[in-house]
């Protein structure tokens, strides 16, 4: 019998079994780490090839959308909603996408509702990084009925739950463990982000600090293939031009400038605790209502659309991948409007 040292004895299942374990030959299967990274890397970067691709689906699904909303056309070329002549009839027509948004929540998963990042971080930290296949389907679809209606979302988070999805469904598929699982959500999640915003640096920081909770070699070199790939995919379905091209030239920052920029920091800081509290407080209150959930988006989008036409002239949209913007159309600042909408429809599904 094997006696171990003292302090380097593991614990065992089951102390009755000891014995036949000391005495049997059991040798642990070793595998190169070397190759182990390589062959997730291997995989990072075919998931971010496909991710790319359902990422430019995903745009022109939105634009198809946009284009039967609003004007009535069967069209995958991009438009804005600023333009269109419906009148009032423009408020009733993001309640009519919430609804079919959470009749899909209802009766497809309800695991789509939620803005993208919260619902894979939650699924990394309590469900081993699974996340249900059918999300990589039903999310971009809902994404771009909800915005294509004139929802006030992005797609920043639609492909980073989509492409974390498609990730996560390839990790359950092969036998890797939980990690490397984990490694895959990630490099699909910002390999999405990457193809539609053509910023790796700031996805690869997204993915440390939001969903790999690590720095190590085993998950930080899939994940920045993953977001070379999908920069790659950038350039090649949407071109090289910046995302927020700006028209002038930004001149040397000066001392005065660089402290201004600091205190804008910390003011912006502040702001956001502030909304992510009212976030959480009107999502209480959405909990507290004598509704289905699946009637949620519909009455978030109508309000939306409500407080648009209030404070705002006829919609805009940042023709780049329809980000919601009211350019010169504002009646109030658009800062005043955005912490006002965000708590109203940041939880809701789509």
């Amino acid at each position: 019998m094997h006696h171990h040292p003292i302090g380097l004895e593991p614990i065992p299942i089951s102390t009755s079994l000891r014995q036949f374990l000391n005495e049997e030959p059991l040798k642990p299967k070793r595998t190169s780490s070397k190759k182990r990274i390589l062959y997730i890397a291997m995989l990072a970067v075919g998931l971010a090839g496909g991710v790319a691709l359902i990422a430019r689906l995903l745009v022109g699904l939105i634009n198809l959308v946009t284009n039967l909303s609003f004007f009535g056309r069967w069209s995958l070329a991009e438009s804005s909603p600023a333009h269109a002549t419906l009148g009032l009839w423009v408020i009733a027509l993001p309640a009519v996408g919430g609804i079919l948004v959470g009749l899909m929540a209802f009766y497809g998963s309800k695991a789509i509702r939620g803005h993208g990042i919260p619902e894979a971080m939650e699924q990394i930290l309590v469900n081993k990084s699974r996340i249900k296949p059918i999300i990589a389907f039903l999310k971009p679809l809902s994404a771009a009925i909800s915005i294509g209606t004139g929802g006030p979302f992005g797609a920043e988070g639609p492909i980073i739950a989509t492409g974390g999805a498609l990730g996560s469904t390839i990790g359950q598929i092969l036998t890797i463990s939980d990690s490397e699982r984990k490694t895959l959500l990630a490099a699909g999640a910002t390999a999405g982000m990457v193809t539609i915003f053509g910023t790796p640096l700031a996805a690869i920081f997204l993915a440390i600090e939001l969903l790999l909770f690590e720095f190590s070699a085993r998950s930080i070199i899939p994940v920045a293939l993953a977001c070379i790939t999908g920069a790659a995919g950038h350039h090649l379905l949407f071109g090289t031009d910046p995302v927020f091209a700006l028209s002038e030239t930004i001149p040397e920052a000066s001392n005065a400038a660089l402290l201004a920029y600091s205190a804008i920091g910390l003011l912006s800081g502040v702001l956001s605790v502030v909304i992510t509290r009212l976030v959480y407080f009107i999502e209480d209150g959405f909990e507290k209502l004598p509704l289905h959930w699946m009637w949620w988006p519909a009455l978030g989008d109508w309000q939306w659309a409500l407080l648009v036409t209030l404070l705002l002239k006829p919609w805009g949209r940042l023709p780049e991948h329809h980000r919601y913007s009211v350019g010169d159309n504002a009646r109030v600042p658009y800062s005043v409007v955005v912490p006002i909408q965000t708590p109203l429809v940041v939880h809701l599904p789509g």
